[in-house]
């Protein structure tokens, strides 16, 4: 399965499907449904084809829930049991874990508010988000003392190790079945252990699951082995498996100290981020104004980070889940982001007034570049989540493009992940024209370890000693079709360089081993892409990691792909949201979109409607649709 889901959709789907109306839209919702009634089905397709009668629905859910919150909560597992491909105990455990959070949100929801817009085209993609809320972040003045940018060293490069996505599943089971009803298999759980599978599940892992101790281990194993003097690695977040129903706090603890262990095993320095998969429940990372309830993960991660921060890190960033810290072998400075306070399937904010800087943190982000540019130091920034991507907030992605503009001679890279694919962003002073001249940061996205969407893989970065800027990236992979991946073990070989399969394509030619793969290099990687279908078509294929790539990306579907390079900053991607996209038509979309363009196996968007494409039809739906309308 290429994409997987937020559990508490079904949650929102399934009460969305129960709820009466009581809005303006109560008789056009009832007169929609009338014909299909009589022939027994009412898709909620055509219940909600806009944002409108979105926001009617959760009016008709808060109404509801003032009665009896439960039985909604209960409605949704049985929805998810009998009209979706996922079994009972997932069904169970997603919802129940999901459920309590999904109808205090809505509880607290303005039905005719922008954040139930927001929500809507969030959640339901049933029209464009509302446009971006305007504001100037305040930014100190250019500081005299930054001066211009230094030049290369020249000198021998520094190697830094990249990984990301490695979502560890500490109950794979060699030969149990890679065919499950769950998004992730290969798990003893459930299974009759008297009929050996039809497909087992190998010692070193499957796509069908995610990543087994022992690919993991041969990875920190081999990245030992090549690269012993590594300056350190950046992790860029998400350790917990996809097994949404069965997370708890101490089993996201334990698996994530273990994960930290196995990462300090083989480096010494690891800089670290939160992913969306280390809360529990999955996405819920709550802003101090709502509560503390996010505080024992960042207690548990700074736990882990506390080798790397040099001195004991402020109050506020134990609150709210970022560091600063000191590289102490060169004039290098990290700032992890918490890019789940921008993300947009964190449930905990959407309350009633959406906050414009959850936790202050960029506010933090700005006081730590000032210090950073007066000091004349180099910054590397990191994150789970790209901010240029579709799951990133509209205003958050709009403000932090702001700051990096603003701070984009200090800044020398960003690198995230949680796409699981391997590709880059860049950012620009002017969407409107985006050109090579205008281009002013670029953001490196890690492919997953997890082999869910493709081969293992991670990255090594050749940077400049003193000015830190990245001279080439390398991503190695563990080929899984090779014959001898489960029985001898993965293979790790180089898969490619950015500069050996880009530097002689792009004009002028970088090819030298000591210059910069600066943003207008990347731009021109990307106009080369345009005039080259060859050159496109082989990104795609590294993109993908090498397997079940789209080697048909034509027109409008390259158009798409390679304005998505060009987005640092999500209102400016080109391919929007469908308007009047449907919860139900949406399974069809994600079943017959061949290109897979904006679509990846990033961690937790959203296939709801193979769960709730049953419900939202049935008969049973829409009688009491009804009865609430009355």
């Amino acid at each position: 399965m290429r994409l997987q889901f937020a559990p508490s959709i079904v949650l929102v789907a399934s009460l969305f499907g129960i709820a009466g109306a009581h809005s303006v839209h109560r008789r056009e919702l009832q007169k929609k449904g009338s014909k299909e009634h009589e022939a027994g089905t009412i898709p909620l397709a055509k219940l909600a084809q806009n944002c409108d009668e979105c926001q009617t629905l959760i009016g008709a859910v808060k109404s509801l829930m003032k009665e009896d919150e439960s039985f909604l909560i209960s409605q949704a597992k049985e929805s998810c049991i009998d009209n979706s491909k996922y079994d009972i105990e997932f069904c169970t455990g997603a919802v129940e874990r999901e459920g309590p959070i999904m109808a205090s949100v809505l509880k607290t929801m303005d039905a005719d508010s922008p954040t139930s817009l927001r929500f809507c085209s969030s959640f339901f993609r049933v029209c464009e988000s509302p446009p971006v809320d305007e504001w100037t972040v305040s930014l100190p003045p250019l500081n005299d003392c930054s001066g211009e940018p230094k030049s290369i060293s020249g000198k021998k490069p520094l190697q830094i190790v990249h990984y990301s996505d490695v979502h560890l599943d500490p109950l794979y089971s060699e030969g149990t079945s890679t065919q499950c009803q769950r998004p992730s298999c290969c798990r003893t759980l459930g299974q009759d252990s008297k009929e050996k599978p039809l497909h087992g599940a190998g010692r070193f892992g499957d796509h069908k699951c995610d990543t087994p101790m022992t690919l993991e281990r041969s990875m920190h194993d081999f990245i030992k082995k090549k690269f012993p003097n590594a300056a350190f690695a950046m992790f860029t977040g998400d350790i917990v498996d996809h097994g949404a129903h069965n997370t708890s706090k101490n089993y996201n603890r334990d698996l994530i100290e273990q994960a930290y262990d196995n990462m300090h095993d083989s480096m010494d320095i690891v800089y670290g981020t939160a992913g969306n998969h280390e809360a529990h429940p999955v996405n819920t990372f709550a802003p101090q104004t709502v509560g503390n309830d996010t505080q024992w993960l960042y207690d548990s991660l700074f736990k882990k980070w506390s080798h790397e921060l040099n001195t004991s890190s402020s109050t506020d960033q134990k609150f709210m889940g970022s560091y600063s810290a000191k590289y102490p072998h060169g004039n290098l400075r990290i700032i992890s982001l918490n890019t789940n306070m921008y993300y947009r399937f964190n449930l905990l904010l959407y309350q009633k007034v959406m906050e414009r800087d959850p936790d202050g943190q960029l506010a933090w982000l700005v006081n730590e570049l000032n210090a950073a540019e007066k000091a004349g130091e180099n910054v590397y920034i990191i994150g789970h989540m790209p901010m240029g991507s579709d799951d990133a907030l509209l205003n958050g992605s709009n403000y932090f493009s702001q700051i990096v503009q603003r701070y984009s001679k200090t800044i020398k890279a960003m690198f995230f992940g949680h796409t699981h694919a391997d590709h880059f962003q860049i950012s620009y002073s002017n969407y409107v024209n985006r050109m090579q001249s205008n281009a002013f940061a670029v953001s490196y996205i890690c492919p997953s370890l997890t082999p869910t969407s493709g081969h293992p893989a991670f990255r090594i970065y050749d940077v400049d000693p003193e000015t830190f800027a990245v001279l080439d990236a390398t991503t190695y992979i563990a080929d899984m079709d090779d014959p001898s991946f489960q029985q001898s073990g993965p293979a790790w070989k180089k898969y490619y360089s950015a500069k050996e399969a880009y530097g002689s394509a792009v004009n002028p030619p970088v090819t030298d081993r000591a210059a910069e793969l600066s943003p207008s290099f990347w731009h021109n990687v990307t106009e080369a892409m345009e005039k080259n279908q060859t050159l496109f078509n082989q990104y795609m294929a590294r993109k993908s990691r090498g397997w079940h790539a789209d080697e048909n990306c034509k027109d409008a579907c390259k158009k798409n792909e390679i304005c998505a390079l060009r987005t640092g900053r999500s209102e400016d991607l080109c391919r929007k949201p469908m308007q009047n996209n449907t919860l139900t038509h949406q399974e069809k979309r994600h079943e017959t979109d061949t290109h897979h363009h904006g679509h990846h196996d990033s961690c937790g968007v959203p296939v709801s409607a193979d769960w709730l494409k049953g419900l939202f039809e049935s008969k049973q739906t829409f009688e009491m649709m009804v009865d609430g309308m009355r």
